[in-house]
């Protein structure tokens, strides 16, 4: 009895066990798939994008070679962005004979890709055209050039080997405004021109007042101190302090002497009109007079007509400092 149980049990064990069943026909490990990490943003080189630059391949050495030459697209344009999914990456991986089910993707659900670039800033062009108007001045005594519009900035490829930045002179269709062109090249190649308006600022000289001056004084050194500002209009051409010019009225003090606050100090009148004046000729060894009549008044060093008494003729006379006068001959 205890041995027929023994059988029945044996037999049981044997039957009942556990079945081990081979693998499934076209099951694939992990290692047999292409597996393609994806960021979400990257920079690359050169213009021709490929899915090797922008993601992370593992897998089979010749899958993961054979994908990462798979193009993607081209950057024409330095700094230009392109934006790629899932989908559009599986579909390149499929034309190229890498199905979908042989690919796991990890990752970002987009690739934002930019190409590697260089870039001039507005800010950077700006202190282009100021340096360039500070090394050839427009006009003398410039303080500053401000630029009131931002310029777009140029952006260029990362391998430029030549850049040449050219600044130069053109004409401004803004009055009061200096206009700036700067050509950008890049290897011989013209890659952009941005035409920057300043707007100059001066250095100028003015006269003022250090006290209460009087009506019809004339201005002496101790009337005036001058300073130096910086204004919007240039220094007129041979400006000079107002020294012995007349105030035309009362000025208080801190007053900028104007143009039209002073005129110049004129000499008295030396010959009076229809006076007696005496003609004087004078050569070395030589002095020669006679008596004649102003026909017009005048100041030192004017010339004035004049009758001579003895011929009656009318000459033309210099009136000197001491009231003669002397023929023009």
């Amino acid at each position: 009895m205890e041995r027929e149980l023994f059988c029945i049990v044996l037999v049981l064990l044997v039957a009942g066990g556990p079945a081990v069943s081979p693998p499934a026909e076209g099951a694939e490990s992990a290692e047999a798939l292409l597996q393609v990490h994806l960021p979400r943003e990257i920079t690359v080189p050169g213009s021709f994008l490929t899915l090797g630059q922008i993601g992370v391949l593992r897998g089979d050495p010749s899958q993961v070679a054979k994908a990462g030459g798979i193009g993607l697209g081209q950057l024409s344009t330095p700094g230009q962005r392109v934006v790629l999914d899932r989908p559009t990456i599986l579909s390149r991986l499929a034309s190229s004979g890498i199905p979908a089910d042989r690919v796991r993707l990890t990752g970002a659900e987009t690739v934002a890709v930019r190409r590697f670039h260089r870039v001039i800033s507005s800010e950077e062009l700006i202190e282009i055209g100021r340096t360039f108007l500070r090394q050839h001045p427009p006009a003398p005594r410039i303080h500053d050039a401000v630029c009131p519009v931002r310029p777009k900035e140029v952006v260029l490829s990362s391998d430029v080997a030549d850049l040449q930045v050219l600044p130069r002179f053109i004409r401004s269709q803004a009055r009061g405004l200096v206009a700036v062109q700067i050509l950008v090249t890049a290897d011989g190649n013209e890659v952009g021109v941005r035409d920057l308006s300043f707007r100059l600022k001066y250095q100028v000289r003015r006269a003022v007042t250090t006290r209460e001056i009087a009506e019809g004084t004339v201005l002496t050194p101790e009337d005036m101190r001058i300073e130096t500002i910086v204004s919007d209009q240039p220094e007129p051409a041979g400006w000079r302090a107002p020294y012995g010019f007349v105030a035309v009225r009362k000025l208080p003090e801190n007053t900028e002497l104007r143009s039209d606050l002073v005129v110049a100090a004129q000499s008295p009148i030396v010959v009076q009109r229809n006076r007696g004046v005496v003609i004087r000729i004078e050569r070395p060894g030589l002095t020669i007079t006679a008596n004649g009549t102003a026909l017009q008044e005048g100041r030192v060093g004017d010339l004035v007509k004049v009758k001579n008494a003895d011929s009656n003729r009318v000459i033309v006379c210099k009136v000197n400092a001491d009231g003669t006068v002397e023929p023009t001959l």
